[in-house]
């Protein structure tokens, strides 16, 4: 079938193989290769189509896109006509990658504006999640690991999408890798498509506001006043993962009476801290709160949590109690005199002991008196204090352990 792009026309359909519509007589091939096969989509400044490259032997399918703006107002359209312009500009630039449609032509035929470009062949996210439900945690990380280095490919290039969700976000049906125009298109791969709100971000432009342009719910604080920046995209995706995640609008996951955003009160499958706050600070209302680059929020989103580093094993120390008793040397026993002279230095150093608690020089008679009561009197002062009873308590122990005829064994 042959679809005529006249937008006047009353009867667009055309048979097979026509070259003129019969309804209105319009042209029905756009640059002679290009036939329009039915519409597959509208908004407010144009119509969507899918058609056919007649001027390749395999007619591979393609798409056309027609400038036709239904908004009223000559500024208005001419903006209108400024983005549509710019958008085969921006798929110029970004040349041939796999997750962005290759730009195929632009013209204007009978006083309309006409962009082609290829065909990507597959179902956007919205229409996978109303067959298969809300995403899980691998779901969105590899979403996230497809997207974000596409997301700094586009940024590099200096262009800003401004209008990132899952509409515009088609996964590429297909059961194996093939290369097309010099780029390896993978099966489910995704692609990000419709350019047409997208904007270049030099170092003036960022800085002036521009139109507020982008889709209801998925636009940035800063997007909405006109003032897009780098992470306004990344705002938009973050978003995108929580209409993923919880299979909602993202107008049913912000609090407004609180100011905050409760979309883990609507997930369809538990999610990991991790990932929560990559998401939570990818949808930061203040830029500077915002993951600033795609680079950022991949480098946080394969971060692994560090294991403790191991501490080096010590030796472990033998308490005193499980240690191996010392095995005295054997000796003679000491004569009566050895033994008397090691009594004598043990009370002498007791009675520097003393002294030292009790704050009062030592004097070498002290010694001999202490001496030599230990030694051979039996006679004690009859007066002891405290301290007196200690010391010779100490005594008695070295002298029991210093005669080897008492020893144990």
């Amino acid at each position: 079938m042959s679809y005529c792009l006249n937008p006047t026309c009353p009867n667009p359909k055309n048979r097979e193989g026509t070259k003129f519509c019969i309804a209105c007589g319009s042209k029905l091939l756009l640059k002679e290769r290009y036939r329009g096969i039915k519409p597959i989509g509208q908004g407010g400044f144009g119509k969507t189509f899918l058609a056919v490259d007649e001027d390749k032997p395999s007619k591979p399918p393609c798409v056309i896109k027609q400038f036709f703006p239904q908004a009223q107002g000559t500024n208005t359209v001419q903006k209108a006509a400024e983005l549509f312009t710019l958008e085969a500009v921006r798929l110029d630039e970004l040349g041939k990658h796999p997750q962005i449609p290759e730009l195929l032509a632009y013209f204007c035929q009978d006083s309309q504006q006409y962009l082609v470009q290829e065909f990507i062949d597959g179902q956007n996210l919205v229409q996978e999640l109303a067959s298969r439900g809300g995403f899980n945690e691998a779901q969105i990380r590899a979403l996230l690991d497809d997207l974000l280095p596409l997301l700094q490919f586009v940024h590099q290039h200096h262009v800003i999408h401004r209008d990132i969700k899952p509409e515009n976000i088609i996964r590429r049906r297909g059961s194996r890798s093939s290369v097309v125009g010099g780029a390896t298109q993978v099966a489910g791969q995704l692609v990000l498509v419709d350019f047409g709100a997208s904007k270049a971000a030099t170092g003036t432009s960022l800085g002036k506001t521009g139109t507020a342009i982008g889709s209801f719910g998925y636009v940035s604080p800063e997007q909405s006043i006109g003032r897009a920046v780098f992470a306004s995209d990344i705002y938009s995706l973050g978003i995108t993962c929580i209409h993923l995640l919880t299979d909602r609008h993202p107008c049913d996951l912000f609090d407004v009476r609180e100011g905050v955003w409760i979309w883990r009160n609507f997930l369809s499958h538990p999610i990991s801290d991790q990932l929560g706050r990559i998401i939570d600070k990818m949808i930061a209302g203040a830029i500077n709160r915002r993951y600033q680059s795609a680079t950022e929020v991949s480098k946080d989103l394969h971060l692994q949590t560090t294991p403790p580093t191991a501490l080096r094993q010590q030796k472990p120390v033998t308490p005193l109690r499980q240690r191996k008793p010392v095995t005295p040397v054997k000796s003679t026993v000491p004569s009566k005199p050895a033994v008397g002279g090691l009594n004598k230095r043990i009370a002498q150093e007791l009675e520097e002991l003393k002294s030292e608690i009790m704050g009062n020089p030592t004097t070498k008679s002290t010694h001999q008196t202490l001496g030599s009561q230990v030694a051979g009197s039996s006679s004690l002062p009859k007066t002891k204090t405290k301290l007196d009873r200690e010391l010779e308590e100490i005594q008695s122990e070295f002298l029991d352990s210093s005669n080897p005829q008492q020893n144990p064994g």
